[in-house]
């Protein structure tokens, strides 16, 4: 009697466990289910990560190399303009807190869509204006909204703005990583992050999140 109830207690601690598994494995797919990505590169990356990780909705922003074709690239390397990589800057949003839409809307205030390979003292192919899409239906939307900033006649020039399909994107060196938050007083994040988190409503100092 005592091994059928030792038994019993095995099979109901396993089926509990099996549980837990199964209930974790939804969990996970559906927050999944509640999270996209996409890439972009408007200039120095510095600038468009700190943006976003003061945007509601944004899981995370890390900053990054894409759109060339050397693999594992270096800052370095990427400096020269002959990897063919922009710097570029991978978003995890939630879209029931934010649309793909806002995320765009953001983009297109937060840099010059129409200046060539350049943003303001950053020269370089590095620094195109690029996005890079991760599905078909967020190509088709983010091909709409550019045609309706140019309707509208948003910019005074043409947009310039790359759009293609993300092959790889590569992580940059750490110390690149929320750059903002870590040397807040540093000339550029000064002279340059600073007055553009504030043109854009956004805290200076603080993160949102």
């Amino acid at each position: 009697m005592k091994y059928s109830i030792l038994q019993a207690a095995i099979l109901l601690l396993i089926g509990f466990v099996l549980l837990l598994q199964m209930l974790e494995g939804v969990n996970g797919m559906e927050m999944n289910k509640k999270r996209e990505s996409i890439v972009l590169g408007g200039g120095c990356f510095w600038c468009i990560e700190a943006v976003y990780e003061r945007i509601e909705g944004i899981e995370s922003a890390v900053s990054g190399y894409a759109g060339g074709k050397t693999e594992n690239p270096t800052y370095e390397q990427v400096c020269t303009g002959l990897t063919g990589h922009a710097e570029v800057v991978k978003l995890e949003y939630n879209p029931e807190k934010i649309s793909l839409e806002q995320i765009l809307d953001i983009f297109f205030k937060a840099h010059d869509p129409t200046s060539e390979n350049r943003q303001g003292a950053d020269v370089g192919t590095q620094y195109r204006s690029i996005i890079l899409y991760t599905n078909d239906d967020q190509k088709q939307r983010i091909e709409d909204f550019i045609r309706r900033l140019t309707a509208s006649k948003a910019f005074a020039k043409p947009v310039v703005t790359h759009i293609e399909p993300l092959a790889t994107f590569w992580p940059a060196e750490e110390y690149h990583q929320d750059y903002y938050e870590r040397h807040p007083f540093a000339g550029y994040c000064r002279v340059v992050i600073a007055p553009k988190l504030d043109k854009l409503g956004l805290p200076v100092d603080t993160l949102i999140k």
